[in-house]
């Protein structure tokens, strides 16, 4: 599904749109630093963009704008329709893809799953493979509180460990937006996320592959 969105005027919406559009070097640096894309490999952003009405993806779409169609089968195996809509997608000449969901404050990170069965229970199944897959400790109810983190790293875990593509999540959690009472250092940001990693069960210095975090200051891209 192409989701066509308004011009942001504040928060997340907005800063992940200038960010693309303006700054996307502060996106690029933590996914280099981590090596996700090696030395001279660019990145192309596919969205948000002003030309494509700031649309975004999800579902078979954010695939096939990924130049991924062919996963569409496999997709809707492991996940049911209405999946992550994704803030922003971008994608390198060497296949490397990156997946982007951005937060303006910490209260955006909580979340719950309202899918209904049958499509519940397949969620719940995915979920299950991805928790066993990263050794994530058993307790926290990943459909609960943290479901939006959890389904995001279900779908790294998708494309990584299930369709053998190198693909990349990308975290950005901004800085500053005084607007939307958001943290004013990256340092406000430790305890939010720390909270949700526990109730994940994941370790605080466990490693999860290809996850980035990025904290980006809104006076950047003002």
């Amino acid at each position: 599904m192409r989701v066509p969105q308004p011009v942001g005027d504040k928060g997340s919406l907005m800063w992940v749109q200038r960010l693309v559009a303006r700054r996307p070097d502060l996106a690029e640096a933590p996914l280099r630093a981590a090596g996700a894309l090696a030395p001279g490999v660019r990145l192309r952003w596919v969205s948000p963009r002003e030309d494509d009405e700031h649309a975004e993806y999800r579902d078979v779409s954010f695939l096939e704008a990924l130049g991924l169609a062919d996963l569409a089968p496999r997709l809707r195996a492991f996940w049911p329709a209405r999946g992550p809509q994704w803030d922003a997608l971008a994608r390198a000449d060497d296949g490397t893809v990156v997946l982007v969901e951005a937060k303006a404050h910490a209260a955006e990170l909580a979340s719950s799953c309202a899918a209904t069965s049958p499509a519940r229970e397949q969620i719940a199944a995915a979920l299950e493979r991805t928790r066993a897959a990263l050794g994530a400790a058993p307790g926290g109810d990943w459909l609960k509180e943290y479901y939006q983190s959890a389904n995001r790293l279900a779908h790294l875990h998708f494309l990584r460990a299930e369709c053998g593509v190198p693909a990349w999540l990308l975290n950005v959690y901004f800085v500053g937006d005084r607007d939307v009472r958001g943290p004013e250092t990256a340092a406000d940001w430790v305890a939010p996320l720390a909270a949700a990693r526990a109730h994940l069960g994941l370790a605080p210095d466990a490693e999860v592959p290809g996850l980035v975090s990025a904290f980006v200051s809104v006076g950047d891209l003002a």
